[in-house]
């Protein structure tokens, strides 16, 4: 089993926080532009580059057999979020969001996605430590998910169904200006919700959905390490 020490996870958690800054803070109000086809372009190869030089150190580091599964989880995830865009696309034009606030409302969109899938993930393995029958569960709910997604496969996502956009616009007062990039401001003397937090929530939900499919798995391996480091700490 792999042993990752607290230096590795230190540093990986820095490398992915100094990344998640460096994004917020090109597209942080008052700075927000619009994102050309070149410099998206740029951005997606430095990226990959980052995620490549981190496989190469990872690989030399802990064996290359795990490098090797590293890099075919990478191209599976990086082929799986393709569809997600399309989703991105539908939610950011029923909100019309300002093409030079979108850079930062997906940084914040992808960010509460790796949270949730953490939190999620943690919460699957417990459960299938404490219950077997979570895993089939969870398996149900997959399929379901499915079946509901062939169901409306030519329906464009309506936003407005969202139950948490919903249960966000009954909590909290929600203004009709983006405030320059803002996910909250300031309404008759009162905090209020942008828009553009609004849109959060949205692409927030959906990631959560896109992420089902990887709580089962993720859980199942944690669950495993976890059997597997005890077994090692028994010998």
């Amino acid at each position: 089993m792999l042993d990752v020490t607290f230096a590795g996870w230190a540093a990986t958690i820095c490398l992915i926080a100094g990344l998640f800054a460096l994004d917020l803070f090109r597209s942080r109000p008052g700075h927000a532009h619009t994102v050309g086809f070149r410099e998206a372009a740029i951005a997606s190869a430095f990226f990959i580059a980052v995620a490549i030089g981190f496989g190469i150190v990872f690989g030399l580091i802990a064996g290359w057999n795990y490098g090797a599964e590293y890099f075919a989880g990478y191209v599976v995830e990086k082929s799986l979020s393709v569809d997600n865009l399309f989703v991105f696309v539908v939610i950011m034009s029923a909100f019309a969001v300002p093409a030079d606030h979108q850079q930062r409302l997906l940084t914040f969109g992808i960010l509460a996605a790796l949270v949730m899938r953490a939190v999620f993930i943690a919460l699957g393995a417990a459960l299938i430590s404490a219950f077997s029958f979570m895993f089939l569960i969870f398996g149900l709910l997959l399929i379901f998910t499915a079946v509901q997604l062939f169901r409306h496969r030519d329906e464009d996502p309506d936003v407005e169904d969202n139950a948490l956009v919903k249960l966000t616009r009954r909590a909290i007062p929600v203004t009709g200006d983006y405030d320059d990039g803002r996910m909250f401001t300031r309404l008759g003397g009162r905090r209020a919700a942008t828009p553009l937090f609004i849109a959060f929530i949205a692409i927030g939900s959906s990631d959560l959905l896109f992420a089902l499919d990887s709580i089962p798995a993720g859980s199942l391996r944690a669950k495993h390490d976890r059997q597997s480091h005890d077994e090692v700490g028994e010998a």
